[in-house]
């Protein structure tokens, strides 16, 4: 079944456990995001990435987020973590969660250099590498549709959207944004999705996000 409310009544279960994606994680140092949805007549599926520096993981992590009425290999919810740096130890030799200086960062094999001074925080770091290197840090086709299946069809995709400060107040389905998503979604029209309110999904609009 696929209905505005069956997709916002998922959506805001999984946020009651905590599964739907939080740019206020502290855990996790924001550095960029995106939403992907997909649908056809009587399926849908949303993929959402929120990339973010975890200390206590130790790297660049991509977070994946899938939800869907037709997902092949898990239950809705976080989908995968995708490690993108491939030379930490060089970056922060001494464990000091503080950018080296004149390394370059390595993302699935590639160098990007980084201009910045030694001693930054890491997180400010990896935030210099968007925009220009946006598209090899954030999700490939297959990271992007493992667990969909394959004829399903790209809908939109979402670069930056409003997002509420605690889900624990307002669930998605009280959310302009997710209530905008879940309509296009169900509608296959990508023009449902027309927000009003300014996008906040740069880390800049979540200072205490990562500070635990």
């Amino acid at each position: 079944m696929k209905t505005t409310s069956s997709i916002l009544g998922q959506f805001d279960r999984c946020a009651d456990r905590a599964e739907f994606p939080d740019l206020d994680n502290g855990y996790y140092y924001p550095v960029d995001g995106r939403l992907h949805l997909f649908a056809d007549d009587g399926r849908w599926a949303m993929v959402a990435e929120l990339l973010g520096y975890n200390p206590r993981g130790g790297n660049l992590i991509d977070v994946l987020h899938r939800f869907g009425n037709c997902l092949t290999d898990d239950d809705p919810g976080f989908g995968a973590f995708l490690p993108r740096v491939d030379n930490m130890a060089e970056l922060d030799p001494d464990g000091e969660e503080c950018y080296h200086g004149g390394v370059p960062v390595v993302v699935r094999g590639v160098a990007l250099p980084v201009n910045a001074p030694a001693g930054i925080p890491l997180q400010d770091a990896f935030r210099l590498l968007v925009p220009a290197h946006r598209e090899l840090l954030l999700a490939d086709g297959p990271e992007l549709r493992a667990g969909l299946p394959d004829d399903l069809p790209e809908l939109l995709r979402i670069e930056e959207w409003n997002q509420p400060e605690d889900f624990r107040e307002t669930k998605p389905s009280a959310h302009e944004t997710f209530r905008m998503v879940a309509e296009a979604l169900d509608s296959g029209d990508p023009s449902r999705y027309r927000p009003t309110l300014p996008p906040n999904t740069r880390w800049s609009h979540w200072p205490e996000a990562g500070t635990l």
